[in-house]
């Protein structure tokens, strides 16, 4: 019995139509890993998580650079007779600063921030890899029940040419009826694991 670990046709022949099954794709372990690593929600919420926590350390470190901030009035008055004095009011305010002493505020906000970015590409790390140990389960799992469907196949196959083979010599006279009810028991015996493994095989595909 050869296990093909290479490749798994990721379709159910017993359950999708003609049509249906034409368009599944198949995939090696490899492959199905790496779709996985590309659409999984949970990886992509962690790199999204990975691009906040840069997001945050550019603007710690936005502490170590000057502020440019501006203010601005205007004023307009309307007067009921005339006066030398301007009608229009208007201050325009331009402010630089620099820290020059911040107790290390910044200086720990740009660590923190590091070490932040260092949890998340951990957690991404995490989370890529348990995806990865999850489909190569379900990957090696779905083969395994592969396998003793054919198993449970070629024993019910033998059990029932067993049985036909006991009817056959029953009718000939060389057997008894008990060895034809020992067949009969075993083949009966058999056919609800063939059912429990194909059970098995359908939520591997799942």
């Amino acid at each position: 019995m050869r296990f093909e670990f290479a490749a798994v046709a990721l379709s159910l022949t017993f359950a999708l139509p003609a049509r249906a099954q034409a368009v599944v794709p198949t995939y090696t372990i490899e492959q199905a890993v790496a779709v996985a690593q590309t659409q999984n929600p949970e990886i992509a919420i962690a790199r999204k998580k990975v691009q906040g926590a840069r997001g945050g350390w550019i603007e710690a470190r936005s502490g170590y650079l000057p502020s440019l901030t501006s203010s601005g009035l205007y004023d307009k008055r309307q007067q009921q007779s005339q006066t030398t004095l301007r009608e229009e009011d208007y201050n325009a305010t331009l402010r630089l600063e620099q820290n020059i002493y911040t107790g290390g505020a910044v200086t720990s906000q740009v660590a923190i921030a590091r070490l932040n970015i260092q949890k998340q590409n951990y957690e991404l790390q995490e989370i890529a890899s348990r995806v990865a140990m999850d489909v190569r389960i379900a990957f090696n799992e779905l083969l395994l029940n592969r396998a003793k469907v054919r198993v449970r196949q070629d024993s019910v196959r033998v059990l029932d040419e067993e049985l036909k083979s006991q009817q056959q010599s029953f009718s000939a006279g060389i057997v008894s009826k008990l060895n034809v009810q020992r067949a009969d028991v075993a083949l009966a015996n058999e056919r609800p694991q063939l059912f429990d493994a194909q059970a098995q095989l359908r939520n591997s595909y799942l």
